[in-house]
């Protein structure tokens, strides 16, 4: 496999894939270009290194071809602008004005390809089927879309004589731009160093953490969470859990739970997941009280009560003083930590207490020598509300392909370039 930093680009043309999906208010501006930003370092490399840069990306999920609000060509000025440069743009990713510039494109220039998405052979699903489609009509539109994506991956690939994965984002989809396009460049593929750096933090915390290791995973439900907490029991000494899926283990335990949030389905789950950490010798923290509310709103009525004795009519929405303390003394305590989700509902100020004690907690541990991984979406709003993402040693903006990493999952993305 290809490295970044020992690759010779002097003369080639790199097509990156990117992660340009990024939030536009109503005037189609970037509300945030964090994006953007974070992939600045490697088409910076390859510009440095004598190449040309082709960027490839999506941008939202466009239901019609083209929709000109998901057009790419709204982000231009903010990619100019983190650069440091004016850039090319092609207004299809497929047609011809796109081969005439890749073509053309001079070592040190840089060309962002209209959005790859505004092509259902992408992601390599048929668009437009009807509602009353029969089986035999839905299979006859999957060949099609599978045999049209070929063409589709291979014109992307014709632009290039090198392939970079930049989109840690989208590496769980086996698309065109992520996955297909790498067997066109069997000895010119490489992460970019997005990719790079979310897989080596993982690897770190999965496959080689110093010890004792804390996950804390949080959110409201326990279905969602079920493959990363059980392939997490094999790997940690703590194992915090916050948020909603509280009450299910509270309630699967015969704990009243008032109007909180529950999945009685999941109780069997529950069971399992306690009986195994205690077979493995995992020590689970769950809150012992909670701060509870009478309406899930900013303006409720609180008070403090057990977990396991919350009245009816009331709701858990935050980890609980006690509960508190014992997390925060777990988790400074800690030499590698991974968190994944909030422990409260953090995004009302009055229920964001405990998930703030973790946060802190984290930067405090991570101060003191502790590796520290912050990763889906919540946790990585909730750091950042705190001002404390600078503080932890990585935050990954992997959302969907982080979650299915840490359950053990092989990304296609990644695949496709270790291969």
């Amino acid at each position: 496999m290809q490295s970044i930093d020992t690759y010779d680009f002097k003369g080639k043309k790199a097509i990156i894939r990117v992660d340009f999906n990024v939030p536009l208010n109503e005037n189609f501006e970037v509300t945030d270009d964090t994006r953007i930003r974070a992939a600045v370092p490697t088409i910076k490399k390859v510009l440095e290194g004598g190449g040309s840069a082709i960027l490839m990306s999506h941008l939202g999920r466009p239901k019609k071809n083209p929709d000109p609000k998901f057009s790419l060509k709204h982000i231009i000025p903010t990619v100019e602008k983190d650069l440091g440069m004016a850039i090319e743009f092609a207004n299809d990713c497929m047609g011809d004005e796109a081969k005439e510039k890749a073509e053309n494109l001079k070592p040190g220039q840089v060309l962002l390809l209209e959005n790859l998405r505004f092509y259902a052979e992408e992601e390599g699903k048929p668009r437009g089927l009807a509602e009353d489609a029969n089986d035999d009509e839905k299979a006859a539109a999957k060949k099609l879309i599978k045999e049209s994506q070929k063409e589709f991956t291979k014109r992307l690939a014709s632009y290039a004589d090198c392939y970079i994965n930049d989109a840690f984002g989208t590496a769980h989809r086996a698309h065109a731009s992520t996955a297909l396009i790498a067997e066109y460049f069997p000895n010119d593929k490489m992460f970019g160093y997005i990719m790079e750096g979310e897989i080596k933090a993982i690897d770190k915390v999965l496959e080689s953490p110093s010890r004792p290791f804390t996950a804390i995973i949080g959110g409201s439900k326990v279905s969602s969470k079920i493959t990363i907490i059980e392939n997490l029991l094999n790997r940690v000494d703590n194992l915090i859990i916050g948020g909603g899926m509280t009450y299910t283990f509270v309630a699967a335990n015969g704990g009243k739970i008032g109007s909180s949030l529950c999945e009685p389905d999941q109780f069997d789950i529950a069971h399992t997941i306690v009986k195994k950490a205690e077979e493995l010798g995992v020590k689970i923290y769950l809150a012992q009280d909670s701060v509870c509310a009478d309406a899930f709103s900013e303006t409720a009525n609180t008070q403090v009560c057990s977990s396991n004795q919350i009245p009816d009519g009331w709701m858990g929405l935050d980890a609980g003083p006690e509960t508190v303390k014992s997390f925060v003394e777990v988790i400074e305590n800690s030499k590698t930590i991974l968190w994944n989700g909030p422990v409260g509902v953090f995004e009302m100020d009055k229920f964001a207490t405990g998930s703030k004690a973790v946060a802190e907690a984290i930067a405090k541990a991570t101060a003191n020598g502790a590796f520290s991984l912050v990763g889906g979406g919540d946790s990585v709003a909730c750091i950042n509300k705190f001002g404390l993402s600078k503080q932890v040693s990585y935050v990954s903006t992997g959302g969907g392909a982080l979650l299915e990493y840490m359950e053990g999952k092989v990304l296609p993305g990644v695949a496709a370039i270790r291969k």
